[in-house]
């Protein structure tokens, strides 16, 4: 896997999301931050991930929505339990994906920041083939930029404490730290 010049992954499905835009200075990543997401909470393979980040989502499908009402986010990219990435937002741009949010004193993440979302939940473990993709990513991500490291990888708990708390506990920091080749 790598990331082309156009900063996709390669040979990855693309989906348009509204929810991103231009970052101030394109080439300045400095952070991959995890998350973990499953709509309604809990139930995987409903498609309905896709749906919020590309506000298609009937919130009031499902009561467990409806707090979605009218909200705009997006990530770089989404990997579902069966290890299949979906891409929403090119990495030179900005997705909306960390909120409120700060690392290392610099406010704001996601103008600095590329956001994955695991399929799952806080609470269940993540799937071995969620790893070897996240790896994939990973490892394509610091071969395309080099300032990125492992002090770089972060759950979203880690720039957002105390509002944020995934992927949480269920996930396996150092499972993925073994995978990597660093």
């Amino acid at each position: 896997m790598h990331v082309t010049p156009e900063h996709w992954l390669a040979r990855t499905r693309r989906v348009h999301t509204p929810n991103a835009d231009q970052r101030k200075r394109p080439a300045d990543i400095q952070l991959i931050v995890v998350h973990c997401i499953s709509l309604p909470p809990g139930r995987f393979g409903t498609g309905l991930v896709e749906a919020l980040f590309t506000n298609t989502l009937n919130s009031r499908a499902d009561e467990r929505l409806s707090d979605l009402e009218g909200v705009r986010v997006s990530a770089h990219v989404f990997i579902d339990r069966r290890g299949r990435a979906t891409q929403f937002v090119p990495f030179d741009q900005r997705a909306w994906h960390a909120g409120v949010s700060s690392w290392r004193g610099r406010e704001g993440c996601n103008e600095f920041s590329i956001g994955i979302e695991l399929e799952g939940t806080e609470t269940r473990p993540y799937t071995a083939r969620q790893y070897r993709k996240l790896v994939a990513i990973v490892e394509a991500l610091f071969e395309r930029y080099p300032q990125l490291g492992l002090d770089a990888l972060v759950g979203h708990q880690e720039i957002a404490p105390g509002r944020k708390t995934d992927p949480g506990a269920s996930f396996d920091w150092p499972r993925l730290y073994g995978l990597l080749n660093r």
